[in-house]
C-alpha cells in the first residue's frame, strides 16, 4: 500500500477548515477521514484561491 503525501500543510488545512466551519468535526473525529468529499473539494478550492492571491 502506497503512502499518500500531502502537498498542503496541516496548518493550512486546519485554517481553511476553521474558516469553512468544519474544523470541529475534524477534531472530534480525530482526523480527516470522515470529512465529506465535497468539503475536501471546498478546502482545496479555498487553498487554490489563497495561492492565487499570493502570486498576484
Amino acid at each position: 500500500m502506497s503512502r499518500r503525501t500531502s502537498i498542503m500543510s496541516e496548518n493550512l488545512k486546519e485554517e481553511i477548515a476553521k474558516e469553512l466551519g468544519v474544523y470541529d468535526q475534524v477534531k472530534k473525529d480525530g482526523g480527516w477521514g470522515n470529512v465529506s468529499a465535497k468539503t475536501c473539494g471546498n478546502i482545496v478550492s479555498k487553498a487554490i484561491e489563497i495561492a492565487n492571491r499570493n502570486v498576484q
